[in-house]
């Protein structure tokens, strides 16, 4: 198998990050430190050579890749797919917050269960339709092709998850990224399912 490299990268800070507020599919705008992190971002990025550029249709996520799209003359396009995982009612509330008012299900949450009755996407439903997109995307551009995804937390974990042919609702072996922090996923020739992990949270 050959193709081209992905690198998944993560928005810059917002304020619901510097409160440690849940996310999930809100859309919350990048703060002044989200917008500094994504310009140093993008100009360690942009020597890669992104020969195209997806990213989560979230603000936070779209500003973050308008700093490389600029920079390196190539048109973002938003997909949908790469969106945060929805946390349901969960969102905008910080961990002590969610665990005072659904003690049982922030119990589940945080040994790696799934969270019932808050509406929140499962596991493998995030990293089924993001690693979709990005194998839908990097199709066609070959094997000299630098595919930039931009994305949020839990998504690129999940995603990268289900890329590299382990079960996102089951596997809790990779960590997540920092804010504007990116990881590269290369062809693994040879090897199913065809893709390795070469880096991760690199920042500038």
């Amino acid at each position: 198998m050959t193709g081209p490299t992905i690198v998944l990268w993560r928005h810059g800070q917002t304020a619901y990050n510097a409160e440690a507020r849940l996310q999930g599919q809100s859309d919350i705008e990048l703060n002044e430190t989200g917008v500094a992190q994504a310009r140093a971002a993008a100009a360690s990025l942009a020597e890669l050579g992104p020969t195209r550029i997806i990213s989560s249709d979230l603000s936070r996520a779209m500003r973050t890749a308008q700093e490389l799209g600029e920079r390196c003359g190539v048109p973002v396009e938003p997909e949908p797919r790469l969106r945060e995982r929805s946390f349901g009612v969960w969102e905008g509330l910080t961990h002590a917050e969610i665990e005072g008012g659904w003690p049982d299900a922030f119990r589940a949450w945080r040994q790696g269960r799934e969270p019932e009755g808050i509406g929140a996407d499962t596991r493998r439903e995030v990293g089924e339709r993001v690693a979709a997109a990005l194998l839908e995307a990097a199709a066609g551009l070959g094997e000299d092709g630098v595919l930039v995804a931009v994305a949020h937390g839990a998504a690129i974990t999940l995603g990268l998850s289900e890329l590299l042919g382990l079960d996102p609702g089951e596997w809790f072996g990779l960590g997540g990224l920092d804010n504007c922090a990116w990881a590269i996923v290369q062809p693994d020739p040879g090897r199913r399912p065809g893709w390795r992990l070469t880096a991760h949270n690199l920042s500038a």
